[in-house]
């Protein structure tokens, strides 16, 4: 029977002190203080060579442990991880067996190793826990843009420009912009699309220079009108909903954790040089949970759609009404005006009776419907 745990020493104390009187009746004294004579005998000859310290509570801890993590690996470990700071078990894990390591511990075993050099709390690995995303079927459905705020460089602010595919997570842009409106945006999206192709839908934030289907323009901004011509669907996220967005706001986290935080940039060209080598991490070499280890560019495949500098001509179905906006974005139809977007000066639209509700109109730019007309009641957008 092993000791008591409360106030071991003194009760071992105790014990060798009476053990050791003379005519002292040892094993009547095992039984009483609830010990097995082995113990109690192995207590007793390291006293008699240790003193006082043999009474000390002992580590269990065996002096040798073959399954111990080798000090190379656990070297390599801490360098990758002081590469990539805010990686943890699983990513360091799954990146050494990418880069050809041999006997990588589990990331349970990584996560331990970064816990006793203080690198990583155990709230943080208890906070980090797996959920379940939605995702598209496939690469080029839908793509993700967005700017990052900005911040302040020494020649003046830098809005960071991102556009993520929902499929693989791949980064397919991040631009230093001086300026977040539409020709900054419309040249970085042309060399995206001559490089990968074409995507089905694009979804963006609502406002300034992406535009918001609540508001009098109907979502039908510049530059969603270009992207329309293209033959790309554009939607909008949910009014003070960013979870729309979500693949995107967790890689403008990673972005602020990895690159941005503590770190000052002189220039635009400073900042997107950062950019640039923190992209081909992320796209090529950091594994991601949510795509069960695989890095975006194993997932990713360009576009079968290829992008061209020429905008196709814009048709309707003969049955369709088809309206030339006018100045002001207005639009004349049985006598009455109604406003569409500026945007869309001296560019067709049509207007597609609903059969199933008389006076009744949806209202298409090209293939996109962006609000819905009824010739009794006033207008509501899409």
């Amino acid at each position: 029977m092993p000791w008591q745990p409360k106030d071991l020493m003194d009760i071992k104390r105790e014990f060798v002190e009476l053990a050791l009187r003379p005519g002292a009746n040892r094993r009547e004294l095992c039984r009483r203080f609830g010990i097995g004579p082995k113990t109690a005998y192995a207590l007793l000859a390291r006293h008699a060579q240790e003193g006082p310290a043999a009474l000390q509570q002992r580590s269990r801890r065996p002096h040798h442990s073959p399954a111990r993590t080798p000090a190379e690996m656990e070297q390599a470990i801490l360098t990758l991880r002081a590469t990539n700071p805010s990686w943890g078990g699983r990513k360091l894990a799954r990146r050494l067996l990418d880069l050809g390591y041999s006997g990588v511990p589990s990331p349970s075993t990584v996560t331990a190793i970064l816990q006793r050099h203080g690198l990583i709390s155990a709230q943080a690995s208890q906070a980090a826990q797996r959920w379940q995303r939605f995702e598209h079927e496939a690469p080029n459905v839908l793509w993700q843009i967005d700017f990052k705020g900005y911040f302040q460089t020494g020649m003046g602010k830098c809005h960071p420009l991102t556009l993520l595919d929902d499929h693989s997570r791949f980064n397919l842009a991040l631009a230093a912009c001086q300026r977040p409106d539409t020709p900054s945006v419309q040249e970085h999206l042309k060399t995206v699309f001559r490089r990968y192709g074409l995507p089905v839908r694009i979804n963006a934030d609502n406002g300034s220079p992406w535009g918001s289907p609540s508001g009098v323009e109907h979502g039908l901004s510049e530059l969603s009108v270009w992207l329309i011509r293209q033959g790309i669907r554009v939607s909008h996220s949910s009014p003070y909903h960013p979870q729309t967005n979500g693949k995107l706001e967790r890689f403008h986290r990673s972005l602020k954790a990895e690159v941005l935080n503590g770190r000052s940039f002189d220039s635009l060209v400073h900042a997107q040089q950062a950019f640039e080598r923190w992209r081909e991490v992320y796209n090529l070499e950091r594994p991601h949970e949510a795509l069960a280890m695989c890095t975006p560019v194993q997932r990713y495949e360009c576009s079968p759609r290829p992008y061209t500098d020429k905008l196709a001509p814009i048709e309707y179905s003969p049955n369709d009404v088809v309206l030339t906006v006018d100045w002001n974005g207005l639009v004349k139809y049985r006598g009455r005006k109604f406003k569409v977007s500026n945007a869309l000066h001296r560019l067709p639209i049509a207007l597609r009776a609903d059969p199933a509700d008389d006076g009744c109109f949806d209202v298409f730019f090209c293939h996109q419907r962006f609000m819905r007309l009824d010739m009794s009641k006033k207008m509501t957008s899409n």
